[in-house]
């Protein structure tokens, strides 16, 4: 294990509705901390946060903070990105279970043992990985850059794409390299109905679908745009059409509602049985502001690596980043 979860109970609170925001920005002040928050964090977090973005937006915010610490409000991976860049700031979590299905899809003794078989690849992996695996690989890349990220790659060099095999089937139908894919998918993604979608797309013929490269192709194959989650939210921006069926997480829905107040935006249904509700990732929703608060108080939990895999991953992100 790299990284070291600090356990700490979250105290109970008597600090209600604003006061609990009021304590949360004068903690925010004394710890001299800058607070990230992903896309799908639920609303009152986003509206706390400094700043709100995708993987790639926040892996770069994260590397250019000036802050003591960073309170990451988003899941496991994003806030050992954010050490990975800044080892020399504190960085918090405030639930350490924020975890990542995909992420957990590839243990590092099992990628290991899957990069043996493979010798010769150069390995690009999706930033929904652990720092462990992140250390392993050549390059890492987001939604937002994926596919230039493979382009970037000599074209007679083969190329192991992981943990993502829907994020890296979708590139490879866009560069036309042959890919050797890792088996892992992202359960939200995956969990959209593709029946309740159909029922809603003919409910409302005039609605363009849109939807994240993380679904199987079945979906985005009926997707009139398939991009990242800021992707998704700049095409609602610029785009003329009026009504929009959104195929990711359902928390992207804030940002763009704030948008795009005047367009109509659904959620894309999930497959749980006798609902229509939207795509949720539960690890996202871990966080919340009391764990905010408790986490700036105790200045934990915390995010600690271990050197030699933090610069092995470092370094794979650095590859990314120097891209542009």
């Amino acid at each position: 294990m790299t990284t070291i979860r600090a356990e700490v109970e979250a105290p109970s609170t008597n600090l209600a509705g604003y006061e609990l925001v009021e304590d949360i920005h004068r903690l925010k002040k004394e710890r001299n901390a800058v607070i990230l928050a992903h896309y799908y964090q639920q609303p009152e977090i986003q509206e706390l946060a400094d700043f709100v973005g995708d993987s790639l937006a926040l892996a770069k915010a994260a590397d250019k903070t000036g802050a003591d610490t960073i309170l990451f409000c988003g899941v496991h991976f994003m806030a050992e990105t954010a050490k990975i860049l800044n080892p020399a700031r504190k960085v918090l979590l405030p639930d350490l279970n924020a975890g990542c299905s995909l992420a957990d899809s590839a243990p590092p003794e099992k990628f290991r043992a899957f990069l043996e078989q493979h010798p010769d690849h150069v390995v690009v992996s999706y930033i929904n990985c652990s720092a462990e695996v992140k250390a392993m690989s050549d390059i890492i890349c987001t939604s937002s850059n994926a596919v230039r990220v493979v382009q970037s790659i000599p074209a007679d060099r083969k190329v192991i794409f992981a943990p993502d095999k829907h994020l890296g089937a979708y590139v490879q139908r866009v560069t036309g390299r042959e890919l050797v894919l890792w088996d892992g998918v992202c359960e939200v993604h995956v969990d959209i109905s593709i029946d309740k979608l159909k029922f809603l797309m003919g409910k409302h013929p005039d609605a363009k679908l849109i939807a994240h490269p993380e679904c199987p192709q079945h979906i985005l194959d009926e997707a009139d745009h398939v991009g990242s989650t800021s992707s998704l939210l700049n095409f609602v921006k610029t785009d003329p059409g009026a009504k929009f069926i959104v195929a990711t997480e359902g928390g992207i829905l804030h940002k763009m509602r704030e948008a795009v107040p005047d367009k109509t935006l659904i959620a894309a249904p999930a497959n749980a049985e006798n609902s229509c509700a939207c795509a949720e990732c539960p690890y996202m929703k871990l966080n919340t502001l009391e764990k905010m608060h408790a986490a700036l108080l105790h200045g934990q939990p915390e995010i600690i690596l271990e050197e030699r895999v933090r610069a092995l991953a470092e370094r794979s992100l650095r590859r990314m980043m120097d891209l542009g």
